[in-house]
């Protein structure tokens, strides 16, 4: 993992100020002005927690082990609780959260409901695997949303990736089966495949992907198979909710937060790893490809608590 270091730390300060301003800032200003770790102390840090958006049942965790590490260590004052505090966030973050490698050839479906930006995190990721000397093809497998498809292939024309897809209305699993074969044919390194972002019911939610896995499986099993779960940051506590339809339908192997630029709302990210352990592949901090940036958790921690 590339890690951020130097000016990709400032930019990962930058990009989560938002988050930063309404949880470090407010826990600095706890820490100053009460020094004392009495329940008063420990209430008002619960508040903080879940006013970003942290989640209650994340947040009785942490003050739980907080206590508990507190007691063991003697602890007396707020400020010294403080360092304690980021040490349970940095496990938190450190859970199931290991080096993602992406080896030749690799089909990486993408799934996710719509407005999250899903569409746009296959173009920044298709364009992060360009720049690194690999060949890209593009799956438009959201064949029923509206314009799903024009728009993947918009994006491919910018990118010059080449975007296998059917008309409006297709089985989403054939487009996959041709875009294999489109794959193996033209000796591409990674196929990225776009999948409908709302479906009538969870069932056909699950039979849908289940008919891709089974294609993918069958067709290309030699490649490496990922699945990445796209949640937009600014959603809070319904990006949970999401998690949890997909992890009943598919098996995600990590999760790309989008929106973390333009929201307060960040602390989901622990929630998220708490709730699910789910890997934190990507995250996004704003429009341009270079904005998704690899997920570290120790360099999150950093950026996010700035303490």
């Amino acid at each position: 993992m590339l890690g951020f270091l130097g000016n990709n730390l400032n930019k990962l300060k930058e990009g989560i100020s938002k988050t930063r301003d309404n949880f470090s800032k407010k826990i600095q200003n706890l820490v100053i002005f009460h020094r004392e770790l009495d329940e008063q102390f420990y209430e008002s840090l619960e508040e903080i927690l879940i006013t970003s958006d942290i989640g209650v049942s994340t947040t009785e965790k942490i003050i739980e082990q907080l206590k508990q590490e507190v007691h063991r260590r003697g602890i007396k004052t707020s400020e010294d609780c403080k360092v304690i505090l980021k040490e349970i966030i940095v496990e938190i973050l450190n859970t199931n959260q290991d080096t993602l490698e992406i080896h030749t050839p690799a089909i990486i479906t993408v799934v996710g409901v719509n407005g999250v930006g899903k569409t746009t995190t296959i173009a920044k990721l298709a364009a992060k695997y360009k720049d690194e000397g690999r060949k890209v093809i593009l799956a438009a497998g959201d064949t029923f949303r509206a314009a799903a498809g024009e728009q993947l292939e918009v994006w491919g024309q910018r990118l010059n990736v080449d975007v296998v897809r059917h008309n409006e209305g297709s089985d989403p699993s054939a487009v996959i089966f041709d875009a294999i074969n489109a794959a193996k044919a033209r000796n591409m390194d990674i196929l990225i495949c776009d999948t409908a972002g709302r479906l009538h019911t969870k069932m056909n939610l699950m039979n849908e992907l289940s008919k891709m896995k089974k294609v993918i499986d069958r067709e290309y099993s030699q490649a490496q198979k990922e699945i990445f779960l796209v949640l937009d940051a600014s959603t809070g506590q319904n990006a949970l909710q999401q998690a949890k339809v997909f992890k009943d339908a598919t098996d995600i192997t990590g999760v790309v937060l989008t929106k973390l630029d333009g929201t307060a709302k960040g602390g989901i990210l622990l929630a998220l790893k708490s709730e699910f352990a789910f890997p934190i592949r990507y995250i996004g901090l704003g429009e341009s490809a270079e904005d998704l940036q690899e997920f570290d958790a120790e360099e999150f921690a950093s950026a996010l608590l700035d303490f």
